[in-house]
């Protein structure tokens, strides 16, 4: 079973002209539940402030689902997909409430970085890794909207370019 990680509430600032969550919010709500996850493996802010190491997002991608309303709300479950010594393939769903079927996916690619010297890579230590792996051992293993990629069907008809007049 994913891990609950992070709840919140739809702020009102957070709606769009539709009065539905605006997309770059959902990123937001992702944002706050990575850093519940680094709370959870031992990279809070006293963590990353002894040991001179935190988390840093290489690559996210965001699959909106349903959309949600001022007022909402929501919560985020959390698996590991796989790490290895320096990185973290962590994949988050976003309910609406006690809702069993998800509002967003998110997957993202996360880099351990040494914060001394230039922000360098640097392997867990060894409780992070234990923590992350405790983690991994409770993930779903079959990921709904993970590994997705963009892109229009083969054989779609490409856009015509715009032409001066």
């Amino acid at each position: 079973m994913p891990t609950i990680i992070y709840r919140d509430t739809v702020k009102p600032e957070w709606v769009d002209y539709n009065g539905h969550l605006r997309d770059a919010f959902y990123m937001l709500i992702f944002s706050f539940a990575t850093d519940a996850f680094m709370d959870r493996i031992g990279l809070d802010e006293a963590g990353r402030a002894s040991r001179k190491r935190s988390l840093f997002t290489l690559e996210a991608h965001i699959n909106y689902l349903h959309e949600t309303k001022e007022g909402a709300a929501v919560r985020v479950e959390a698996s590991v997909l796989a790490f290895d010594a320096k990185r973290v393939h962590l994949y988050m769903e976003m309910y609406e409430g006690d809702g069993a079927e998800p509002i967003a996916a998110s997957e993202q690619m996360l880099l351990h970085v040494d914060m001394t010297g230039g922000a360098k890579s640097a392997v867990f230590d060894t409780d992070i890794a234990g923590r992350i792996e405790a983690l991994q051992a409770g993930s779903i293993t079959k990921p709904r909207y993970a590994g997705r990629v963009i892109g229009l069907p083969s054989g779609s008809r490409a856009s015509a370019t715009a032409r001066p007049a």
